[in-house]
């Protein structure tokens, strides 16, 4: 089973959050997940919900500051091992090309 997870944590603060962040990104490292990190959250897959909320929580737990905000959100398909790659595929397969992004 896949398991994919859209993670947003940040500490709440005035400023760059990046050092912040990237310290919640580095945590992932620790775990058997794949992860791609966005400018709004990251994308994390795992074989299992255990696994992924444990990565999150590191991730949550890697943040230093007197306030932390996180969301996670969870799709567990559990009839199906499709990773997130096949997901964005389709959508490039609806469109007829490919969905733009920055570089």
């Amino acid at each position: 089973m896949t398991v994919i997870g859209f993670l947003s944590t940040a500490p709440v603060v005035e400023g760059s959050m990046a050092g912040e962040v990237a310290k919640a990104v580095d945590a992932l490292e620790e775990f058997d997940v794949t992860y791609e990190t966005g400018p709004m959250g990251t994308t994390i897959e795992a074989e299992s919900t255990e696994e992924l909320f444990a990565a999150a929580r590191a991730a949550h737990e890697a943040i230093d500051a007197d306030r932390v905000s996180t969301v996670l959100k969870i799709d567990d398909k559990r009839e199906s091992d499709r990773p997130a790659r096949e997901k964005v595929d389709a959508v490039v397969e609806e469109l007829g090309r490919p969905a733009k992004h920055r570089e």
